[in-house]
């Protein structure tokens, strides 16, 4: 018997998140899932007359892909894919691992190749603005054994956080997407962390279970050239099955002009994968009440009550500060009391501190709020 919370899942994704429609057509693409899930995404399809499009991956056997991979065959591959993801309207990535480390050792020469073209045709120049799109993890023992917990735990977890009651949390952000729209300009502090930029005009979207579950952000982007200062990041991430940690970045006018971590080169290498990589796409907060601490995995702890994410790379359509890049990098910032504080300032008023809205209008996103 399917478990019931599979089932309400799945029913998320396709009535809340994507609101599917008949006839239309969702690209589903999973890797190392169970045939629960996949099973139950069909189902909800083929419930509002919808077609599904099913994609399998296996992780071995995407790192072996990658680890030949080549311009001319990325160039390839989305010859083939971009005009797939044009006849979509919607998309599912729903991914689970056995290793965190399987793409380790590739060069970063390869991974990258990949990102420039086949992720940025494919993905950023079609799937990201021109479909509904919802992309999710799935649980495992080894995304357990990351998250420091046991595997009936962690299911626990994921299924709470990821079945949250979205449409609370949405009507909580109006507030703050409100205020975002007003703002000028922003001032991050903390421990090693001193950040003003802009973000007039830009606007504010907010994230309540449509794109990314789980989910609980809301973000905008800074103007592009008006970042200046140091931030110091308190999360690690994976990249290309390496996890770097103690990331700093300083920048002047915009420009990422100094970095640091585990692995400089490296990072500088990721950087330079073109232009727009050393620029900042989005500034978001975040304010998922079931996700307290990082696990090590940007999509959980992007999510983080009390956090913020700032990245390197490309832009959304939907708040567009004219930065492009193949890739989009968020780095995650926690500022709760736990992870050393910090204070967020609008137009130099207290905004939050130590993780937690000071303003009135702000409170329904406190966590004890949303929960």
């Amino acid at each position: 018997m399917t478990d019931p919370r599979i089932k309400q899942l799945a029913h998320n994704l396709i009535h809340f998140s994507l609101k599917l429609q008949k006839g239309e057509k969702v690209w589903i693409s999973a890797s190392n899932t169970g045939t629960p899930v996949l099973e139950a995404l069909v189902e909800e399809t083929y419930g509002v007359g919808a077609y599904p499009f099913i994609q399998m991956e296996d992780q071995r056997i995407s790192a072996a892909l990658m680890a030949g991979m080549t311009p001319e065959l990325a160039g390839l591959m989305a010859d083939f894919d971009v005009p797939k993801m044009e006849a979509m309207d919607a998309y599912i990535a729903i991914r689970g691992f056995d290793n965190a480390f399987e793409s380790a050792g590739i060069p970063e020469e390869r991974l990258n190749a990949y990102n420039a073209i086949y992720g940025k045709r494919v993905h950023m120049d079609v799937r990201i603005d021109h479909t509904n799109w919802v992309v999710l993890r799935w649980p495992t023992p080894a995304m357990a054994q990351q998250a420091g917990m046991s595997t009936a735990k962690f299911e626990n977890f994921y299924f709470d956080v990821c079945n949250l009651d979205y449409g609370v949390m949405s009507r909580a952000m109006d507030p703050l997407c409100d205020l975002l729209n007003r703002t000028d300009r922003v001032r991050l502090v903390g421990p090693g962390t001193d950040l003003t930029f802009s973000i007039r005009g830009i606007g504010s979207v907010k994230c309540d279970g449509e794109r990314n579950i789980p989910d609980g952000e809301v973000y905008t982007a800074p103007v592009r050239d008006s970042v200046n200062g140091t931030i110091t990041f308190n999360t690690p991430s994976f990249v290309g099955g390496f996890r770097y940690e103690n990331i700093w970045l300083t920048f002047k006018d915009g420009k990422i002009v100094d970095c640091g971590s585990n692995d400089t080169d490296r990072m500088n290498a990721y950087l330079d994968t073109d232009e727009g990589a050393r620029y900042v796409g989005e500034f978001a907060i975040g304010v998922n009440p079931n996700i307290n601490q990082s696990m090590g995995d940007t999509l959980f702890d992007e999510k983080i009550a009390g956090s913020i994410h700032f990245t390197p790379g490309n832009c959304y359509e939907d708040a567009d500060n004219g930065n492009h890049s193949a890739i989009h990098w968020d780095l995650v910032l926690i500022q709760t009391p736990e992870y050393g504080g910090g204070e967020i300032y609008f137009d130099d008023v207290l905004v939050r501190k130590d993780g937690r809205f000071v303003l009135p209008e702000l409170a329904a996103l406190n966590p004890e709020n949303l929960v």
